[in-house]
């Protein structure tokens, strides 16, 4: 397997980051920006894919509220403009001793080979590589369920929701019982989003033209949760507040209900009933990808996560870092685990830019510590709820409404702000503002 040229900067710590999600690429950035743009490291990130969406938005693009294309980042051009190296390729090994990252082929869509399979070294590597969907063995679900990990498949949902609208359009049948239901089973942050968004998008997209569906009578979105209520991280004042304003736009909440199997037909319940339903989403869980037991005897943690000790190294390997969802980060409390959130990747993705300078000054590491900010959750343009943590001397502050909605809208500025700064990030949300008023307000193609 060849090994990636070594660029004219011989002799440099060499700094691998294997996933540009969001810990990643803003770790690579940052790098870039101060110990690649002086010299003092060469800095290169590794992605299987070309380019970067901020991953809370894709419940958004599934619905088709959101432009794809507005929003994604280029890895090429974000390396070329900060300073650092991007390799285009898949993890498929590592060679511990050698210190070094195996990657694997990649092909277009006819087949053709674009990059060979290669390796490239490291000095120090920072693993990134998310999550993946945790179908926890449910029959069905590879066959006839769709995830929301990755762009490719909130775009695949969004074109089978569209075409089953213009379907619907346009046969000789009526509309059958099911041909228009949404089952997302999950209601987590991303199922609950997408259940609201999905709720307003589908009424804009019959808006345009599809007078044959009646919105009331055709659509039908099922929002489906094992656990005793829907947003179970969050307060319960707030669960039962989203769960009102869901029922109060027609979607059917099912907490409490457990999924034993997924059909062509719709969604098989433990308790024997069918829910018919042609779009079935799965957002019950997620875990780390299968390539991680394949890191050279790297320890894995529960979920088949990498486990890593209080300075997010790996607990088998001091040069090696893990952070963002594929890392089983201890949490307050006892036995205690990080969720996946965008905060703890961009907490964990600072905490890592500490260390490897302390790392080049030979300076021992120092623990994580992480400060939990609370959770958001939007539901559409109808509210957000959440709860902030810390704002009253270490007590938490539950918010909802138009205040929570500026909140959540700010958490996404901020993460293009540590990708672009202020100046570029304020110019972007100014042209997609005026962009959008020439636009359609759902996706149609």
């Amino acid at each position: 397997m060849p090994t990636d040229p070594t660029p004219p900067a011989t002799g440099l710590h060499r700094i691998v980051v294997v996933g540009g999600g969001a810990g990643g690429l803003e770790l690579a950035t940052r790098l870039g920006d101060t110990l690649g743009r002086r010299g003092r490291a060469q800095v290169t990130l590794v992605d299987r894919t070309r380019s970067h969406l901020w991953k809370p938005l894709l419940h958004e693009v599934a619905a088709g509220s959101l432009d794809v294309d507005d929003h994604e980042l280029d890895y090429l051009a974000q390396a070329h403009w900060h300073h650092f190296t991007y390799r285009y390729g898949e993890l498929i090994g590592l060679d511990r001793a050698a210190k070094i990252v195996k990657l694997g082929p990649t092909f277009d869509e006819d087949g053709r080979q674009v990059t060979p399979g290669r390796e490239e070294p490291y000095d120090t590597l920072v693993i990134a590589i998310g999550s993946t969907t945790n179908d926890f063995g449910t029959p069905g679900v590879r066959d006839h369920a769709i995830p929301l990990e990755t762009t490719d498949q909130a775009r695949r949902f969004n074109r089978r929701l569209l075409n089953a609208c213009i379907r619907a359009q346009t046969q000789a049948e009526p509309i059958r019982p099911g041909q228009l239901h949404v089952a997302i089973i999950g209601a987590g942050a991303t199922g609950t989003e997408l259940a609201a968004e999905l709720h307003r998008a589908t009424r804009q997209l019959v808006a345009y033209g599809l007078d044959r569906i009646d919105p009331e009578r055709d659509l039908r979105l099922t929002l489906i949760e094992a656990a005793p209520r829907i947003l179970p991280a969050l307060p319960e004042r707030l669960s039962e507040a989203a769960t009102k304003l869901l029922e109060g736009l027609g979607v059917t909440v099912m907490a409490g209900t457990r999924v034993s199997a997924v059909t062509a037909e719709g969604v098989q319940l433990a308790d024997g009933r069918l829910l018919e339903s042609e779009l079935v989403v799965w957002s019950a869980g997620v875990k780390g990808p299968s390539v991680l037991a394949q890191l050279d005897g790297l320890e894995l943690a529960r979920m088949q996560q990498l486990a890593v000790l209080p300075t997010l190294q790996t607990t088998r390997d001091p040069d090696i870092f893990a952070i963002g969802d594929c890392a089983a980060c201890p949490g307050p409390g006892p036995g205690g685990f990080l969720p996946p959130r965008a905060q703890a990747a961009h907490q964990q993705a600072s905490h890592v830019l500490r260390q490897v300078r302390r790392k080049l000054k030979g300076e021992a590491p120092e623990p994580f510590q992480y400060r939990d900010f609370g959770s958001l959750v939007s539901l559409g343009h109808y509210s957000t709820v959440g709860s902030l943590m810390g704002v009253l001397v270490g007590k938490s502050l539950m918010v909802e409404g138009y205040f929570a909605r500026l909140m959540y809208r700010s958490l996404y500025k901020m993460h293009q702000r540590a990708l672009h700064g202020w100046a570029k990030t304020a110019l972007a949300s100014v042209g997609r503002m005026l962009t959008q008023r020439t636009e359609p307000r759902v996706k149609l193609h």
